[in-house]
This record gives C-alpha cells, structure tokens and sequence, in this order.
C-alpha cells in the first residue's frame, strides 16, 4: 500500500512539471507594443522617440507618412 502511494506522488509530480513548462511568460515590452525599436543613443530619421526601452536605449518609432 506505501507503495502506491509513493506512485501516486511521483505521478502528481510529473503532472505538475509537464504542465509548468507548457507555458513559459515572456515579459512585457511596451516599446514593442508601440510597435517601436531599441536604439542606442537619440533616434535619428527617418525614426522619432516615443520612451525609453528596458535597457536605457530610447524606443523609437518609424514616421508613416499617409
């Protein structure tokens, strides 16, 4: 009977990693979702600056002309 029940928790165990790694988060960028760019430095045409990315560099976005 002990050992059914260790069977049984190795079984729980192996469900719950499967089901950790099916899903992995990817962090949220905001300049991407500005549908930007990381630049070093200041943006330069054809580009304007719309904030700063995560690592300091400006997020800049590309002029669309109509």
């Amino acid at each position: 009977m002990r050992i059914l029940y260790q069977l049984l928790v190795v079984l729980f165990m192996m469900l719950q990693g499967a089901a950790a790694q099916s899903f992995i988060p990817k962090p949220f960028d905001p300049c991407v979702a500005q549908n930007g760019r990381c630049f070093p430095g200041i943006c330069r045409r054809p580009y304007y600056w719309i904030g700063t990315c995560h690592n300091g560099w400006s997020c800049c976005r590309r002029y669309v002309e109509a």
